[in-house]
């Protein structure tokens, strides 16, 4: 096995972490939420309900990203885990409407209750538990270099983030601005929706073959300094799932024979390996 699929291995673990913790918290709120009448309770609740989905889809997807390459995908099944962080933001967008339409809808009427003081003190000690998971997803995608779980420590941390402001909506609520709490739902709602739309424009760009351009003029400041190379003529960088696929053409001496050109790829190569992690290096070279 690969070292690619070693990484993909390990980045089950952090789907496996967020499927566990969401299961557990969205039970406690939604529970809470209900018999304690808190709407950013609930609507944070609803929102972890989806994101097991989300975690599932993002399990589902490094799986298949496991597949070694056949005869359809000469190159491998990478991005599955990426079309999977694309199927969680799609998700996301329509429960972060749904609380919206919700609490907007009651916030107009008025239709709200007293929620008590245990459901805030329910949604802060959620949201200490989310960031622990937000911590440990960032440092494992940062890892094994997961696009989906990146996107799954954003989600991580945008539920942290709703915590706290379900935990303030229900304390102001309780301070006497009964608005607050619905409030609160709305900006839950908010949240989630942008969380979704920063995942899903990431993803789409991945899958439309973009690329970083300040990474990929670190790529070009290490080939352009390798020794051998002249000029580099042209350069271009995609991501594959976990991966990252580098084509270059270089311009090198016209007086160098053949081992000598080869020899300078291998120290591209070697350079772009030792500095960038980047194991899929394609050198083209042309005398200058």
């Amino acid at each position: 096995m690969t070292e690619a699929y070693r990484d993909l291995q390990q980045g089950e673990r952090g789907a496996w972490t967020s499927i566990i913790a969401y299961l557990g918290l969205a039970a406690v709120k939604l529970i809470t939420g209900w018999l304690f009448y808190s709407e950013a309770l609930l609507a944070d609740g609803l929102n972890n309900s989806t994101d097991i989905v989300a975690s599932i889809a993002l399990l589902i997807g490094l799986r298949i990203s496991r597949k070694p390459p056949d005869e359809d995908h000469p190159y491998g099944h990478f991005r599955a885990e990426t079309l999977s962080a694309l199927v969680a933001s799609f998700i996301m967008m329509a429960v972060g409407l749904q609380v919206l339409y919700q609490g907007i809808t009651k916030l107009a009427t008025g239709s709200s209750q007293m929620p008590n003081m245990l459901t805030a003190w329910t949604a802060l000690g959620c949201a200490a538990v989310m960031y622990v998971v937000y911590r440990s997803n960032l440092r494992l995608a940062n890892k094994v270099n997961s696009e989906a779980l990146k996107a799954a420590a954003q989600d991580n941390r945008s539920d942290a983030l709703v915590g706290i402001g379900a935990f303030v909506g229900i304390v102001g609520t309780n301070l006497g601005l009964p608005w607050l709490d619905v409030a609160a739902a709305i900006v839950v709602g908010l949240i989630i929706c942008k969380t979704a739309w920063s995942i899903f424009r990431g993803t789409a760009h991945s899958l439309t073959d973009g690329f970083d351009e300040q990474e990929l003029e670190q790529l070009k400041e290490t080939i352009i300094t390798t020794p051998g190379v002249e000029q580099l003529k042209d350069i271009r960088a995609r991501l594959l799932g976990n991966q990252v696929l580098v084509d270059a053409t270089v311009q090198v001496d016209n007086d160098l024979n053949v081992t000598e050109s080869h020899e300078i790829t291998e120290r591209i190569e070697r350079q772009m390996l030792e500095k960038h992690n980047i194991q899929h290096v394609h050198i083209h070279i042309e005398p200058i």
